[in-house]
């Protein structure tokens, strides 16, 4: 990114030469630490915004920007002090002076200027110049003019007074004005440190600051972080406890529970040794895929400790020429290798994703692969160490439980028939493919999961052309809504700013909510209320409602809104009907809201067409009189004056209320170069021009976007429906569309997704084929991997959850856990010198306490993520549930199907088994 940047500010300089006088252009990085982490709101009963605007420029500004990994602090809102001098245009007149004439004498009597060095007895003094002025006295003693023995000062002629520069924006919050400071961090800073510090050093300030002035936090992205990860680190917790009562269970040994156990805490802190050498954080997607991986963690460590328990079970009548526990775990390098590099190599294509997908899942496939290595070599050295101190005088007896007995009798009754009548599975699998394939058609696809951030942005605009009042009136009446929601812990707006600090027209804008912590309503529930409440209530405001980090993606992205419609053609005005068209039909899909056609009007405009001929007639041409204009409109700033440690601006002005109204500006005197009185309406004609529509232009043509969010539905489906809608109509000849909005990126990253999908398999088969070198089990193994997709579609569709990244991140991860089981199950029938379908059940019978341990061992690990419990574990939950569903249905695929399609894949490749 950073060439990129400086390869457009390159281009930019290019063409700087060629754009107006007054227009600039730049270019900026835009990335996530653009974006605020910390907001600070000060309110106060008893001072002024000037008053609180100085606090904040000068008390906390500096002591925020000292803070270590802070990159900027800006403050928003507020008034800031000038002096005014208002000119009274008939005095003006009457001494033969023009604005200029003022304008000029202020700044030649408020300078100072160094004038030389002089070096006199052995020291040398630098010669300053001049004088500044301090106070509003001064200033009104300025000689603007001496004439015939007398003094014109400039407080003759203008009411001089202490103002406030015009502000074009307004901050409130809590329903009080107020001044914001948005504190943003450097890049790859760490968030939570940060934050520490500022609420420390803003407590230690509190002490000694002015208690007049309220400190608030309005916003603390430490916060969701803190609280998403703790619940993360409680649903580790919790599934590895779930997970070492599993071994427990099953085992029925203590000490090959404590031997399991130990490894979790080793795995994970050496996991976290490798972030911090790779400088990454603890965030969602870290602390997920550790989350994530605990299964996987003890999974290895349990077939280590079965088959070591096992072995030792075998043994025990014939101990003397018994080979030691760690020969015996030595029989499981090759499978353990293999196991473990299944689930590894899945990652190895998400290294080649990029956009939001590649930056979300390349920190967790990071952290589960360096946790799956790590869990290797733990259980490939660790764990045969600690059997032998712990199991080498201890006689382990092992007796299994009634239910496992149970399932192993009744596994051997059904297999003999399937395996001696293959075509008993035809009807069940093909039944299990049709439900996965409905489940399929009627799961919801969306494009990130819905977490509760327990923050709400709302961005608005008024009509445009509203005045700042009458959007500030609008407004009042949206406060009143956010604050009749019992959830709403408080809130921030800015009008004419953006949260970022972007500027906008004054009739544009954004609120910034944050919520109550739990318990409470689900966010989206608040969200479909406040929606109601607005559009019921306040008429004439558009606006749009989202979560924080979802709508700042969307910034990022430059797709803000999931639906964005957008259409190319040969004029703007061309666009315009289409846009109005599309929007109405898209009005009648349900679930979509918050509608925008894309047209976009500036505000109303006064213009002055200057006539050059009749100017030059008074000895007036065209810039004189713009700057005459402006002077007596806008004012125009002299210098400064300092007072004590700010300066405060001077602004040279006509008297108030002179020119306020149309009326008024038809009346505009402009002075002649005789000292001649001329009406502005005698050079110019002056014309109200309505709005006029915003020219925006993609890919050099024109282009209109028609954007809607959507409430209740999937993106999928939405999507579908409007397609289907506008494919109806033709549009007109030279005109095109496109889909984009966050339905492109969704589409974009299925297709990443799939890809990643299809090499996960790619890879999973070049790795069988290397360790088994036998067609038969390689295909058995990726029948098995795609017949758990109906089964991940079908929990989807139970449970409810959408078709997203995330859960699509979660097929491609059971591809190398159902690997994994099955590489067990013939790690053992390869140990078989000769092969039959009695031995094929043999093997089912043996491994069905490992397969039943290690998948139930998953399942729970992941089951507090599935359950979404805690803040942030909405992300992973889609990912979590797919898991889960395929592996509930692998292992009757494993044990059952594998072995059929083994044994007829045998006879396939003439490799017959024996009777």
């Amino acid at each position: 990114m950073p060439l990129a940047l400086l390869q457009v500010q390159s281009a930019i300089s290019q063409t700087r030469a060629l754009l107006p006088k007054d227009v600039s252009a730049n270019a900026l990085r835009v990335d996530i630490s653009g974006y605020p982490m910390f907001g600070i709101s000060l309110t106060s009963k008893t001072k002024d915004m000037v008053d609180i605007r100085d606090f904040a420029n000068y008390n906390l500004l500096p002591l925020l920007n000292s803070i270590d990994g802070v990159a900027s602090v800006e403050v928003l809102g507020g008034q800031t002090a000038e002096f005014q001098i208002k000119l009274n245009p008939i005095l003006i007149k009457q001494y033969g002076l023009q604005t200029s004439d003022i304008v000029n004498v202020i700044a030649m009597n408020n300078s100072i200027l160094s004038v030389g060095r002089i070096e006199d007895r052995y020291r040398l003094y630098l010669v300053m110049s001049g004088n500044t002025r301090k106070s509003l006295d001064d200033l009104n003693h300025i000689v603007v003019k001496y004439n015939s023995g007398k003094l014109l000062m400039l407080g003759d002629i203008a009411e001089i007074t202490m103002g406030t520069t015009p502000a074009w924006t307004r901050v409130t919050s809590n329903n009080t004005d107020a001044v914001l400071l948005n504190i943003r961090q450097q890049i790859g800073a760490n968030t939570v440190a940060i934050a520490g510090l500022i609420k420390e050093k803003l407590a230690d300030f509190a002490k000694s600051s002015i208690k007049s002035i309220h400190i608030q936090t309005y916003y603390d992205q430490s916060k969701l972080i803190k609280a998403a990860a703790g619940s993360v680190k409680e649903a580790i917790l919790i599934g590895a406890f779930l997970a070492a009562l599993v071994v427990l269970l099953f085992l029925r040994n203590w000490r090959l529970t404590v031997i399991v156990v130990l490894i979790i805490p080793c795995v994970i802190a050496t996991t976290v040794l490798i972030l911090y050498a790779f400088n990454m954080s603890f965030n969602i997607m870290t602390l997920g895929g550790i989350a994530a991986a605990v299964g996987l963690v003890i999974d290895d460590a349990v077939v280590m400790v079965e088959h070591i328990a096992r072995r030792l079970i075998e043994q025990k009548n014939n101990s003397k020429d018994s080979p030691s526990i760690i020969a015996n775990g030595m029989e499981m390098l090759r499978p353990l290798t293999g196991s473990s590099l299944a689930t590894i190599i899945i990652f190895v294509p998400l290294s080649f994703l990029n956009g939001i997908t590649g930056s979300l899942f390349k920190a967790l496939a990071l952290t589960m692969t360096a946790s799956l290595l790590i869990s290797y070599f733990f259980t490939l050295l660790v764990v045969p160490l600690l059997s032998e101190s712990l199991l080498q005088k201890i006689v382990i007896h092992h007796k299994d439980g009634k239910v496992l007995n149970f399932l192993k009798q009744k596994y051997d009754a059904l297999m003999q028939p399937i395996l001696a009548t293959p075509k008993l599975l035809i009807i069940p699998i093909l039944s299990f493919s049709l439900i996965g394939y409905a489940a399929y058609s009627k799961v919801e696809s969306g494009f990130m999961p819905n977490m509760d951030e327990g923050t709400i942005a709302i961005d608005y605009m008024t009509k445009s052309g509203t005045s700042l009042t009458e959007t500030d009136r609008i407004l009042r009446q949206v406060e009143s809504i956010i604050t009749s929601i019992p959830e709403v812990n408080g809130y921030s707006r800015r009008t004419g700013l953006l949260f970022g600090g972007s500027i906008t027209p004054p009739n544009r804008g954004d609120f910034f909510i944050s919520l109550k912590d739990h318990p409470r309503r689900n966010i989206e529930e608040i969200m479909n209320e406040l929606r109601e409440k607005i559009t019921l209530n306040v008429p004439g405001i558009q606006f749009g409602i989202a979560q924080l980090i979802g709508d700042m993606i969307g910034d990022l992205t430059s797709v803000p809104q999931p639906i964005e419609i957008k259409i190319w053609g040969a004029t703007q005005t061309s666009l315009m009907p289409i846009a109005q068209k599309i929007a109405e039909q898209i009005s009648k899909v349900r679930g979509v809201v918050e509608i925008k056609n894309g047209i976009i009007y500036s505000g109303d405009s006064i213009e002055l067409d200057v006539n050059p001929l009749k100017a030059a007639t008074y000895g007036l041409d065209v810039d004189s009189i713009n700057n005459q204009v402006k002077n007596q409109i806008a004012g125009n700033y002299v210098n400064t004056v300092l007072d004590k440690n700010k300066t405060i601006p001077i602004r040279v002005m006509s008297k108030d209320n002179l020119f306020n109204t149309v009326n008024q500006l038809n009346n505009l005197v402009l002075i002649g170069p005789n000292n001649t009185s001329i009406p502005l309406k005698q050079v110019a004609l002056i014309e109200i021009k309505t709005s006029q529509t915003q020219q925006i232009r993609e890919n050099l043509k024109p282009m209109i976007a028609i954007t809607a969010r959507i409430s209740g539905r999937g993106l999928g489906s939405t999507m579908d429906e409007i397609k289907q809608i506008i494919k109806k109509d033709t549009l007109p000849q030279g005109m095109y569309i496109e889909y984009g909005g966050l339905y492109k990126e969704q589409q974009k990253s299925f297709k990443d997704l799939i890809i990643v999908f299809i090499s996960a398999e790619f890879l999973v088969v070049l790795l069988l084929l290397v360790l088994y070198e036998n067609i038969s089990i390689v295909l058995s193994i990726l029948g098995v991997t795609l017949f758990t997709l109906p089964g991940m579609f079908l929990g989807l569709y139970l449970t409810g959850i959408e078709l997203n990244i995330s859960s699509m991140m979660g097929m491609t991860m059971v591809i190398g856990m159902v690997t994994e089981i099955a590489i067990f199950y013939f790690s053992e029938l390869i140990l078989i010198p000769k092969y039959s379908k009695l031995e094929l059940i043999k093997v089912g019978v043996m491994r069905m306490r490992p397969i039943f341990m290690t998948s139930i061992i998953a399942v729970l690990a992941l089951l507090p993520l599935a359950l979404g419990l805690g803040v942030g574990s909405e992300m992973q939950q889609p990912l979590a549930i797919t898991i889960i569903s395929g592996l509930i249905v692998a292992v009757p695929l494993i044990l059952i199907v594998m072995p059929v399609m083994y044994s007829l894949l045998n006879k396939l490749f003439n490799k017959q088994l024996a009777n």
